[in-house]
């Protein structure tokens, strides 16, 4: 049983949320989980850049837990170079129109090396303001010609784009800033779930899925659920927060009070006998937690469940301020919480206590 320290916990996150992952082009992403645990677990990609990770005891003879996190961010890709240097670009993921414009963001060249920019915006000189839709807004990487962008910076059609963020960690409020929260959180704790899981005797296998391109209709998951066929998903993931818009009676996804355990979103509707027994286990183990019934969104647990003969699911969500945009904001101890309660319930779970979900 290996449990990270915080200082290990913020390491972790700090490489995967500074990794650049745009949706399929998550191998820096990936890369890092494969150099840093490859000797720890036994870790399988496909052509995808799906990952799936086996723990070095792994059976194969029992009911299987699949831990999930997918590893690609909201970003953006080139669409066309302009004839004034400038680029034009297409939205990979949901954003806000309102939260694009003004930042910086780093564009992939054809030699692999990343190029600064910036999302152009219209001053207020020349009617700049509301009513600037995504499809007219241009990202500037200081050129003047089309010639620039091509022979100079080495841009192409077809690059991928994500926010130039640089993550950092404030240790008087325990609180992680950074970029891609959703879900690189989630991708940390799928390994830190495995590493506390180490050397315990299980009535179950688990098996870590980091799955690729979920912010585009959660491609990677569909592939990485054919391939582990699970008999229960855990899905992680870095959950929008509300509460700084919210009440503290309507709130469901406040820092620092604990996981998110997701009972309905649009993507899926999660198994009440399950809920209850996770619930149950957060109480007796005095795991802080917090539920939620969704209006919006989606996660991995929605193709999962379906995919195969109908998969149980529980999402387990940290929650982050901000999420979609450039910055986040998320606590350290919602992370561990996450992580805390999937291991506590995987070790109640056997072929009869699945039998009754």
């Amino acid at each position: 049983m290996i449990n990270y320290t915080k200082e290990e916990s913020i390491a972790l996150i700090e490489a995967l949320s500074n990794a650049k992952g745009a949706p399929g082009f998550e191998d820096e992403v990936v890369n890092i989980i494969k150099k840093k645990y490859g000797e720890q677990f036994t870790i399988q990609e496909d052509s995808m850049r799906n990952l799936m990770i086996y723990r070095k005891n792994h059976a194969g003879n029992k009911p299987i837990i699949m831990l999930d996190g997918h590893s690609d961010e909201v970003a953006f890709i080139v669409q066309s170079l302009r004839p004034n240097g400038t680029l034009k670009f297409l939205p990979l993921g949901g954003w806000v129109t309102q939260t694009v414009p003004a930042h910086k963001v780093l564009i992939k060249n054809s030699e692999g090396h990343y190029i600064e920019g910036i999302i152009g915006s219209r001053p207020p000189h020349f009617g700049g303001g509301d009513g600037q839709k995504l499809e007219d807004m241009i990202i500037d990487v200081g050129a003047t010609s089309y010639e620039e962008v091509v022979d100079l910076f080495k841009i192409e059609v077809g690059a991928p784009v994500v926010p130039d963020t640089t993550f950092s960690y404030n240790k008087t409020t325990e609180i992680m800033l950074g970029k891609a929260f959703d879900n690189r959180l989630g991708c940390g704790c799928v390994i830190e779930t495995l590493l506390a899981l180490e050397g315990l005797e299980l009535d179950v296998d688990v098996v870590g899925a980091i799955s690729v391109q979920e912010e585009v209709g959660c491609r990677g998951a569909k592939v990485n659920v054919k391939n582990i066929k699970p008999d229960i998903a855990i899905i992680f993931e870095g959950s929008p927060a509300d509460d700084t818009f919210m009440d503290k009676y309507e709130a469901q996804g406040c820092l620092k009070k604990g996981a998110q355990i997701r009972h309905f979103d649009r993507s899926f509707i999660t198994n009440p006998r399950l809920i209850e027994e996770v619930k149950k286990v957060a109480r007796e183990k005095e795991i802080p937690y917090q539920c939620a019934v969704r209006s919006g969104g989606g996660t991995d647990a929605g193709p999962i469940h379906l995919e195969l003969a109908a998969v149980p699911c529980l999402v387990l969500g940290v929650p982050v301020r901000y999420a979609h945009t450039h910055y986040g904001y998320a606590a350290m101890k919602d992370y561990k919480a996450s992580i805390e309660l999937a291991v506590e319930y995987i070790k109640t779970l056997s072929e009869e206590t699945i039998a009754k979900l």
